[in-house]
């Protein structure tokens, strides 16, 4: 049943939606910003209504499985590491966009309020909103660059590390965490390599 569970919320997490309300709202999000076909282009490109209604339903594809799973006991132990991550790396390699995906950051958020009851998705939240403060500070106002948002993300998930070895999170949970953290680093890879460039420039 592992497998089955894992193919059906790889599934879930492969349903494009915001990339499909774009084309609904005659957008095309691969050629907005950087071509992300996720919920933040599709904001950019039709406005709040829309960008809200790709996140939720982003996020839910994460959730809804998962929490019923949980709910019923059907994911325990290390059998909960591929289910979990599934979503994610549909999300990220969608066979709907010939393995071409978003940055899995509201999918993300889905799948560990579900393992968590909402409580490592809020310590994420908190976390990104102080290396959002931060940012901001060392920017004095200014927005930030999409170089820095994909840094702070993939810091953010990585400080979550801590929160989880702290509260004595299990071995399993710590497993997909890390994968997380891997797959993160993948769909953020291009602002990644930016930020690293733009520091190795500083410092010579």
């Amino acid at each position: 049943m592992t497998l089955v569970w894992t193919v059906l919320a790889f599934v879930c997490g492969s349903l494009m939606f915001s990339y499909w309300l774009g084309r609904w709202a005659r957008h095309n999000l691969k050629a907005v910003g950087d071509g992300n076909p996720g919920a933040l282009n599709l904001w950019k490109a039709a406005g709040y209504r829309w960008g809200m209604a790709g996140i939720i339903l982003d996020f839910l594809k994460g959730y809804v499985l998962l929490f019923f799973l949980v709910k019923s006991e059907n994911m325990q132990g290390y059998s909960m590491i591929p289910i979990a991550l599934a979503p994610i790396v549909g999300h990220a390699f969608s066979p709907f966009l010939k393995g071409r995906g978003g940055k899995a950051i509201a999918v993300t958020f889905g799948v560990w309020s579900a393992l968590s009851g909402f409580e490592i998705s809020i310590a994420l939240a908190v976390i990104l909103a102080i290396l959002l403060g931060g940012f901001m500070l060392i920017n004095k106002g200014k927005p930030a660059s999409s170089a820095a948002d994909g840094l702070q993300v993939v810091l953010g998930l990585l400080l979550v590390g801590c929160y989880l070895f702290i509260r004595g999170f299990g071995h399993a949970i710590i497993w997909i965490w890390l994968g997380n953290v891997l797959l993160m680093m993948y769909t953020h890879r291009k602002e990644l390599r930016t930020s690293w460039e733009k520091f190795l420039n500083k410092s010579t």
